[in-house]
């Protein structure tokens, strides 16, 4: 389970003052993340920040096993598969996935994290092309938490985030707020995850309390949870417009969002992930994202940090 620290809990675990903490933080040279307006420390990130710190101590990188960690994607899992990159999938949620490459657990890492600012977030209206980079909270995460290492991420897609429905919408749900109506059975992604950290912030834009989450309805995957609406076990979730189009659940859209894939750099020049990302500049693979619905591919390949 996810442990957050306060500032305070941080600077007693570092043993240093609450003032050095808070400047670490706002220089970005320590992990951390922001929740309704408050800083939070990810304990195991901060671990792996002090052993990178350590003199003579081991790269956590150096013999990381072909394994891709982080958030779920359909059309990602497509690609690995389809590309012959030969990396298992471990989807676990953008900051999980961090977290395991971090720790040289992972050798490549996907995550989709909305801005601190949720204003940031370009409306869907605008269309899925227009997320910049530099406002990605994709890029504001690796600078709190792998600014240290040696990274590089590349924009993998820019996806449609939205508000999975019963077909039709019979209970008119048009908004992130209307999720809190009582009696709505409402499917969740973990707390950790891009999608979880998106309803919070929308939620908090709009001056409304986190969503209460129901054991019973935690989806691990984009699929799991579509899943849990088109069975009917749910009336709503927030999750991309892919998976609702393959589930045949209802869609309505709120956000654009940027979707990143993180590795070391030095993995990047190696067959494993010159494979995936040869095969994502193929015309099979444009012709899958069109088909799966909710992609724009217009700054595919972009590097979006470059630690």
């Amino acid at each position: 389970m996810l442990k957050l620290l306060t500032t305070a809990e941080c600077a007693a675990y570092l043993r240093l003052k609450e003032r050095s903490v808070y400047e670490l933080a706002a220089r970005r040279q320590i992990p951390c993340t922001r929740a309704t307006g408050k800083l939070l420390f990810p304990q195991h990130l901060l671990d792996r920040w002090l052993e990178a710190r350590t003199e003579g101590s081991p790269d956590p990188g150096s013999a990381s096993p072909l394994i891709y960690a982080g958030s779920s994607d359909p059309l990602l899992d497509w690609a690995l598969r389809e590309s012959g990159s030969g990396l298992a999938v471990l989807a676990a949620g953008s900051l999980a996935g961090l977290g395991q490459l971090a720790a040289g657990g992972a050798r490549l890492a996907g995550l989709h994290l909305p801005p601190l600012d949720t204003a940031d977030a370009a409306s869907p209206d605008e269309g899925a092309g227009t997320v910049d980079p530099a406002s990605s909270g994709n890029v504001a995460a690796l600078r709190a938490t792998l600014a240290f290492a040696d990274v590089v991420a590349i924009r993998w897609a820019v996806r449609r985030q939205g508000l999975l429905v019963a077909p039709g919408n019979p209970r008119g749900i048009e908004r992130a707020t209307d999720l809190l109506e009582p009696g709505l059975r409402c499917a969740t992604r973990p707390p950790d995850s891009g999608s979880g950290l998106l309803l919070d912030r929308l939620l908090g834009a709009a001056g409304a309390e986190t969503m209460p989450a129901d054991p019973t309805l935690l989806a691990r995957t984009e699929a799991d949870l579509a899943a849990l609406v088109a069975d009917g076990r749910a009336d709503c979730g927030l999750g991309i417009e892919a998976v609702a189009r393959r589930f045949g659940t209802g869609f309505v859209p709120l956000a654009t969002e940027a979707f990143d894939l993180v590795m070391r750099r030095r993995d990047y020049f190696e067959a494993p992930l010159q494979r995936l990302l040869a095969f994502a500049r193929s015309a099979a693979f444009a012709a899958e994202a069109e088909r799966l619905g909710g992609y724009d591919l217009e700054s595919a390949g972009l590097v979006a940090w470059n630690g």
